[in-house]
């Protein structure tokens, strides 16, 4: 039987490991991404989704957009246009997800539990809907944002249940990384080759730099 990675694809074949999948410790990782065993799936072929015509309409109580929303939207642009070479678009579109960030209220009561709590979610709820309304107006652009960021909601979820278990120790004499395009999250002394996510090269990753307690 094959395993594949939710997150960067990764196949994990029981007829040519030495330990069967069903049998690794529920601490194992993806050797590429660093994704929990939980975040593997038994590899099947997709069936093919027949896609109905319909007609957008735009109505006019949709919701506005919070602060939080249009920094991650002009945040996402951007990354979008330094994907098709377009740089003075994507620099312009990160001053204005800064902007948004700047002015982005401070939630008091926000813990670690709650954030779990919201990535989970995510990934149950919001992300099935998204993708459901994405595939049946057939816009390709957001079921590809979709991916990508279910992916990376992914792996910050498969991170934040091993701080909780784990505590400072799982950040212990390593590093922090980060891709500037997509967002995905890798714990590692070094950045891999390229993003499970969205394959960019190293040098597109940032290191998390640490606040140095006094």
């Amino acid at each position: 039987m094959k395993y594949i990675c939710k997150i960067c694809g990764y196949v994990y074949d029981d007829d040519k490991q030495s330990v069967p999948f069903a049998a690794l410790p529920d601490n194992w990782v993806c050797p590429l991404c660093g994704a929990a065993k939980a975040d593997f799936e038994v590899q099947a072929v997709a069936p093919e989704i027949s896609m109905p015509s319909t007609t957008v309409v735009i109505d006019d109580d949709m919701q506005k957009l919070t602060v939080r929303e249009f920094a991650a939207l002009c945040s996402n642009l951007a990354r979008g246009c330094e994907k098709q070479y377009h740089q003075e678009e994507a620099k312009l579109f990160d001053q204005l997800a800064d902007y948004f960030i700047g002015i982005m209220p401070v939630v008091e009561d926000a813990d670690l539990a709650q954030l779990a709590a919201q990535l989970q979610n995510n990934l149950e709820t919001d992300y099935p809907m998204v993708r459901a309304t994405a595939a049946e107006q057939q816009d390709r652009g957001a079921l590809r944002v979709c991916t990508w960021g279910e992916k990376v909601t992914r792996i910050l979820n498969g991170l934040v249940q091993r701080y909780e278990k784990e505590g400072e120790a799982f950040l212990a004499d390593t590093e922090v990384w980060v891709c500037t395009v997509c967002g995905f999250v890798y714990v590692g002394d070094v950045a891999p080759e390229l993003c499970p996510v969205c394959k960019v090269p190293a040098w597109k990753f940032e290191k998390m730099e640490r606040e140095v307690q006094a």
